[in-house]
């Protein structure tokens, strides 16, 4: 065995010379390392004063050198492994550099990013283009979220980012501070359309909807995802009415109103809920959605008074103590139709250029001949920029004639329709029969723009066509630009309807169904005034008929107009009572008398009704006290078919209530609505009642939107 010392290790080795004191460095050495860098430095670059030209160097022309179009790696004075190095060096360093980018522009986009504005009604604009800068400049208001943004952006930082900012950096090397500043806006602008992009993608694929070009995000704002409850409200022009409000009744014991027949409030109503929207409130008329159905009321047994007057009180369900009074009249039903003289006065406008408007009215006027007795006289009338006639009055036997006139119409033009009403009264009046209904039927979205238009000129004159027994029914069709306020107007100064068709299945409802109720009337001028007992009753207010109230003394003022009733036809009036010792909304006034009337309060009101036969210019009176029975009375007094209409028709009151805002309803609920009108259908012939609780739940989930 040798005694030979062992060599130290590498291991070994190297920790000695860690132990070893470090030798101070020489003096020539920095420059000795400065002269071999440039040496290295020599030998790998051209000289700057050589004659080569800069597209024909071969050497490296800077730190991205491979981005750029005309450089190429010298392939005579770098070896392979040196390049490779080279490259991976650089490569690596770019990828942080283009990392770092993407991250500084991603919080800066999330920083400045807007608070988000959330209406849809009013969707904000950003302040670029509130400012009036042009198209490059602005900035997409619809920012990716902090949540989503880091996704989009990771996801095409090297398909599109990172060659964009690489690129950016090549440029900048030799840019002055000016270009740099530019090229870094345009960088970030960049970098925003590619994460609002993708963040575009991916809530079109949360939504299942088509995501929008790419090109079109680069041009303009992205646009905000619509809101179904959303709708452009048009130029659809209502009538301002507040909701009647709630009187003292001793100050003012009597109301006096017109009744009114007209049901174009709901179908409008019905067509916004089917759309997603609530309706505006003006457009609810309360009346009018009540009086849309048609209630088992009692018939009259005699024709010699032709409609039944029926007063039933219940509890309110929207406020604890107060009461509902319910008049309901049902007028009896004709046994053989009278002949019918009608003109159908067709607006073929321009405006009237849509398919639910000038077809639907064609195919309208198309069930109502089915309606008409042989010896019937039918006459078509039409308006644009001038009033023409297309058919001359027309037994409606010759049907295949009507029709032929009917389906040659084409809408274009402007709206003379005042002319045309004075053309179709004309028409009517060649072939006047006292003895028969003489009617001019108005199709019109209400869009009078040339010729006569001033309201008050049109009124009297339709006004002096009924005295002479040519009344006027007005049928709405379309929307954004459906003038409701001008042909209820027309309407009530014409002794005739204002119904609203949206739909063919409406028609028939309204011309098929109830086509004796609309032409042949059976009590004309009915109007309803109602005193209250102050001795039982403290506050009182009616449930909808703003646009129908009178004076007081207009009731007994046989010169005053008020609604007719056709055959069959029913009519339904609800007052809200606040008994005596009740929650009122007024207080009583400090210096006020009271009154003694003890004796009286077994009576709620007295129910006075006037009308006039057809024909007569005398009006009749029906006069009825309402008792002040309690509930539990009254539904035992009250049939149980009748006390179910009663609650069908409070339902449908206090829906109506609720669409215009629900001022006096309280808590009351669209679920309560629809608990007591789904327990209240009754038979429902033709599912109008099954409609309704179904509207309800739209307006329900619209309201939720």
């Amino acid at each position: 065995m040798s005694n030979t010392p062992k060599k130290p290790g590498p291991a070994e080795d190297w920790e000695q010379h860690l132990r070893e004191p470090v030798p101070a460095p020489r003096a020539n050495a920095r420059e000795a390392a400065m002269a071999a860098a440039m040496a290295a430095f020599n030998e790998t670059h051209q000289p700057a004063d050589d004659a080569v030209p800069e597209k024909k160097i071969k050497s490296r022309q800077g730190f991205f050198q491979w981005w750029r179009p005309t450089g190429k790696p010298n392939q005579e004075k770098v070896n392979p492994v040196e390049k490779i190095n080279l490259f991976q060096r650089n490569k690596w360093m770019m990828t942080g550099m283009a990392s770092a980018s993407v991250a500084v522009v991603a919080l800066l986009a999330i920083q400045q990013q807007p608070a988000p504005v959330n209406d849809a009604k009013t969707p904000a604009l950003p302040a670029e283009m509130a400012e009036g800068r042009s198209t490059p400049e602005r900035r997409d208001v619809d920012e990716p979220e902090a949540d989503m943004a880091q996704a989009p952006l990771e996801s095409v930082e090297e398909s599109v980012a990172r060659p964009a900012v690489l690129a950016d950096e090549t440029r900048l090397a030799k840019a002055s501070k000016a270009e740099r500043a530019k090229a870094d806006a345009e960088r970030q602008q960049l970098m925003g359309t590619v994460a609002q992009e993708k963040k575009r993608e991916m809530v079109a694929a949360r939504l299942a909807m088509p995501a929008a070009p790419a090109a079109a995000s680069m041009m303009m704002p992205s646009e905000p995802v619509p809101q179904p409850a959303y709708q452009e409200r048009g130029r659809d022009d209502f009538e301002t009415v507040e909701d009647n409000p709630v009187k003292q009744v001793t100050a003012d014991p009597v109301s006096t109103f017109s009744i009114d027949v007209d049901t174009a409030s709901y179908s409008f109503v019905r067509r916004q809920l089917n759309q997603g929207v609530l309706p505006q409130k003006d457009a609810v008329r309360v009346e009018e959605m009540i009086n849309y159905f048609d209630y088992q009321y009692p018939a009259p047994t005699d024709t010699s008074v032709p409609f039944t007057t029926n007063v039933m009180v219940t509890d309110s369900p929207w406020a604890t103590g107060n009461k509902l009074m319910h008049i309901g009249i049902k007028g009896y039903e004709i046994q053989q139709k009278p002949k019918s003289n009608l003109v159908f006065l067709l607006d073929v406008s321009g405006s009237m250029n849509a398919p639910d408007k000038l077809p639907l009215v064609k195919q309208s006027m198309a069930l109502l001949l089915s309606q008409l007795n042989p010896d019937d006289t039918v006459a078509i009338a039409v308006y644009a920029g001038a009033a023409g006639t297309v058919l001359a009055p027309t037994p409606a036997r010759e049907k295949h004639t009507i029709l032929q006139a009917l389906n040659q119409l084409q809408a274009g033009g402007s709206t003379a329709g005042a002319e045309g009403i004075k053309l179709a009264y004309q028409l009517a009046g060649q072939h006047f029969d006292k003895q028969a209904v003489n009617r001019v039927l108005l199709a019109t979205d209400g869009d009078f723009n040339v010729g006569i238009t001033d309201r008050d000129e049109l009124k009297g004159f339709v006004e002096r066509e009924r005295e002479k027994g040519i009344y006027l029914s007005v049928l709405g069709f379309g929307q954004g630009n459906y003038h409701d306020h001008l042909m209820q107007e027309l309407a009530q100064n014409g002794n005739g309807v204002a119904a609203y068709i949206d739909t063919l299945s409406e028609a028939q409802k309204v011309l098929v169904t109830e086509a004796t109720s609309a032409l042949f009337p059976i009590a004309q001028d009915v109007k309803i005034q109602v005193e209250f007992n102050p001795a039982s009753v403290a506050e009182y207010r009616l449930i909808g008929y703003e646009t129908r109230a009178l004076k007081r003394e207009d009731f007994n003022n046989d010169k005053v107009d008020a609604g007719d009733i056709g055959a069959g036809h029913t009519v339904t009036a609800i007052y809200e009572l606040t008994p005596v010792g009740g929650k009122t909304l007024i207080d009583a006034s400090r210096y006020g008398t009271p009154q003694d009337d003890a004796g009286n309060a077994a009576e709620y009101a007295f129910v006075k009704l006037r009308y006039k036969l057809p024909g007569e210019t005398r009006s009749r009176l029906i006069e009825q006290p309402v008792a002040a029975r309690n509930t539990a009375n009254e539904r035992t007094r009250v049939d149980t078919g009748l006390m179910r209409e009663v609650e069908f028709a409070t339902a449908v009151a206090g829906f109506a209530q609720l669409l215009r805002g629900g001022k006096y309803t309280g808590s009351w609920s669209y679920d309560d609505a629809i608990a007591l009108a789904q327990a209240n259908k009754g038979e429902d012939l033709y599912g109008y009642r099954t409609e309704f609780v179904q509207l309800v739940r739209k307006a329900k989930m619209a309201k939720a939107l």
